[in-house]
């Protein structure tokens, strides 16, 4: 399919190249700031406006700790417009890489107008590639001439994968100001095949919310002692008792609003057996919730808050026993639920007193965002200009995102990174051989310019 211009005064090899220099650059965010290699982040942002000198000639531009705010400054007074991007990635090495993370490798060629170029790195799709064409969309603009009605700020956080700091600072900086955005567009859903029964057209999911997010920490301490006697019950096995029981009793299934909205509008789009499910979708919820709930880890993601064991820790040595076990379960809270509800179902769950339950790092799920009204209307008019067979949705993003925190401020926050991303490559975030279609990148660049035009 050939690729629609990403913007009239935009080279695609000059800003292909750009991007691999971003790439480069190893933002690793780590949990332990002292440990996390800051040079390279200082790096980074010296690199900006050596990379798009237009742009940095035209906007403003301020740190809050090692995170950006620019500011475009609008023709006339009014509500501005956000986007968001980070430029933190999670930690990698070269092991088990195809092509070493930080190398930016270009493999693929072009062939009879196709682009089958792929880029490698971590970030090229989480999060860098966003806040690169977002770049190249204002650089464009910028170069064209263009000014737009009403202010637009850039926001780039430095620690998205950790803590959130910089997005959090920066709204404490713009409600200081007496600034409140009419939109916010931050990372989310992307361009998806083949993740709902029955609709083989593209679609693009656009998050109206995002779960709450939690750490628990479910530790258990005893007596210690030689492993060559043990008790009964070890801390080991009360521990790992209460993991089992938590998961074998899953969070109810239900359906929110913005889910059944989701449904209904991809519903009209089904093919076969399924259709007529899906378009009486508010008759049918017990029906559809068992459905979603069998399709894929996906959907069944949708329907409810999730538990993931993600850590777990023990004796210091082979031969003792341990004084303390601990697992931390990572929890994405669904919409219409809250942190609290979440603990006393936890607990409910592992039904054992002597092993203790803390939040840490509680976040509420957000507010939802309406699916009509302008600002809507404006990011469906972007992904239509960028890929015009793809059916617009709204959905819960089931992963977390800084923009959780411009719910403070603004009404109107949509999490949408324009790019398609196959089911191969959506596995790749937060895992190895992290990659994408260069063809898609720089429709992605094309999304972020058509929707500045609007402002």
């Amino acid at each position: 399919m050939p690729i629609p211009p990403s913007s009239a005064a935009i080279d695609d090899d000059a800003a292909l190249e750009r991007f691999r220099a971003l790439l480069r650059v190893p933002t690793m965010s780590r949990n332990d700031v002292d440990s996390t290699d800051w040079e390279s982040f200082d790096r980074f942002i010296a690199l900006l406006p050596v990379l798009y000198p237009a742009l940095h000639a035209t906007l403003e531009r301020e740190l809050h700790g090692r995170s950006m705010l620019y500011r475009w400054a609008g023709r006339t007074p009014g509500a501005p417009t956000v986007l968001m991007a980070h430029y933190d990635v999670v930690p990698a090495t070269d092991d088990g890489w195809e092509h070493p993370p930080f190398a930016a490798d270009l493999t693929g060629d072009l062939h009879d107008g196709v682009d089958g170029r792929v880029l490698w790195g971590r970030g090229t799709l989480d999060d860098k590639g966003a806040l690169a064409a977002v770049l190249e969309a204002v650089d464009g603009l910028v170069a064209e001439g263009f000014t737009p009605e009403h202010d637009v700020y850039l926001s780039f956080g430095h620690d998205e994968e950790t803590v959130g700091s910089g997005a959090q600072a920066i709204v404490a900086a713009l409600r200081e100001r007496g600034v409140r955005p009419a939109l916010v567009v931050d990372e989310g859903g992307a361009v998806v095949e083949g993740i709902f029964p029955g609709v083989a057209k593209p679609i693009a999911v656009v998050g109206v919310s995002e779960k709450g997010i939690t750490s628990i920490r479910m530790s258990v301490e005893q007596n210690g002692g030689h492993a060559s006697t043990p008790p009964k019950l070890t801390a080991t096995v009360r521990l790992a008792r209460a993991i089992t029981r938590l998961n074998a009793r899953p969070f109810p299934a239900r359906l929110s609003e913005t889910n059944l909205q989701m449904v209904e509008t991809l519903g009209a789009h089904a093919t076969g057996p399924l259709r007529a499910v899906f378009t009486r979708a508010r008759r049918l919820k017990p029906a559809l919730v068992a459905v979603l709930g069998r399709v894929s880890d996906e959907t069944r993601a949708i329907v409810r808050t999730t538990t993931a064991v993600t850590q777990l820790s023990g004796s210091l040595a082979a031969n003792a026993l341990p004084e303390r076990a601990e697992a931390i379960v990572n929890v994405r809270i669904a919409v219409g639920s809250s942190v609290a509800e979440t603990i006393r179902h936890i607990r409910r769950a592992v039904r054992d007193p002597l092993v203790s339950i803390e939040a840490i790092d509680p976040s509420e799920p957000s507010p939802v965002s309406p699916t009509t009204g302008p600002e809507w209307s404006a990011v469906a008019a972007g992904i239509g200009s960028a890929h015009p067979d793809a059916v617009v949705t709204p959905y819960v993003m089931l992963g977390a995102s800084d923009s959780r925190h411009f719910t403070a401020i603004c009404d109107a926050v949509y999490r949408f990174t324009p790019f398609e991303m196959s089911g191969d490559e959506r596995g790749t975030l937060h895992a190895r051989n992290e990659r994408m279609h260069v063809r898609t990148w720089l429709r992605g660049i094309g999304f972020y310019a058509a929707l500045l035009r609007q402002r």
